[in-house]
């Protein structure tokens, strides 16, 4: 979800950037994905695609199946659950911030 948020996705499509602050470090994705008010249905293209609309009918977020995986599995459900509570934002960027350190290290013989 934060990378998601924060922008980086093939080409820059919109697809899983379920926020309106973009290029930002939020928990946005995980809010939004939880949020009731969204009805997630295939797109009319059918490119493999999900529209989520909100109570009017408006579209609001588009994702892929793989966005919609962790809404739908009970394991990814469960951590997007932490991440999208109402007072999870510190947390989530410490976490993230935590997870890109380690990733952006692992190959670095020269700096340990």
């Amino acid at each position: 979800g934060g990378l998601r948020v924060l922008g980086a996705n093939y080409k820059r499509l919109p697809l899983g950037v379920f926020t309106e602050a973009s290029e930002s470090l939020t928990n946005d994705f995980f809010v939004n994905l939880l949020d009731m008010g969204i009805t997630w249905e295939p797109s009319p293209a059918d490119d493999g695609t999900y529209q989520g609309k909100d109570g009017s009918g408006k579209v609001k977020w588009t994702g892929s199946r793989v966005d919609l995986v962790f809404g739908s599995n009970s394991e990814l459900r469960a951590l997007v659950e932490v991440y999208g509570a109402d007072d999870a934002q510190p947390k989530f960027v410490q976490d993230f911030v935590a997870a890109w350190d380690k990733v952006m290290n692992l190959d670095r013989f020269d700096v340990r």
